[in-house]
């Protein structure tokens, strides 16, 4: 598998997980884990741009 599409897979993942443990940090009134699940997902965004710029220079 090509380390670009494994990136924006990744990432993909890490954004929806980060969604939801916002979610659960806001139903449980949580703010750790609402700042956790928020962090995640900023970070599943980046890895995912950082997929599709490895496609764009074919690495």
């Amino acid at each position: 598998m090509k380390s670009s599409f494994r990136d924006k897979m990744e990432g993909t993942f890490h954004q929806m997980k980060g969604k939801i443990k916002k979610v659960a940090g806001e139903l449980s009134d949580n703010p750790n884990l609402e700042a956790e699940g928020e962090v995640e997902k900023i970070t599943g965004k980046a890895q995912k741009k950082i997929g599709q710029v490895k496609k764009v220079f074919g690495k």
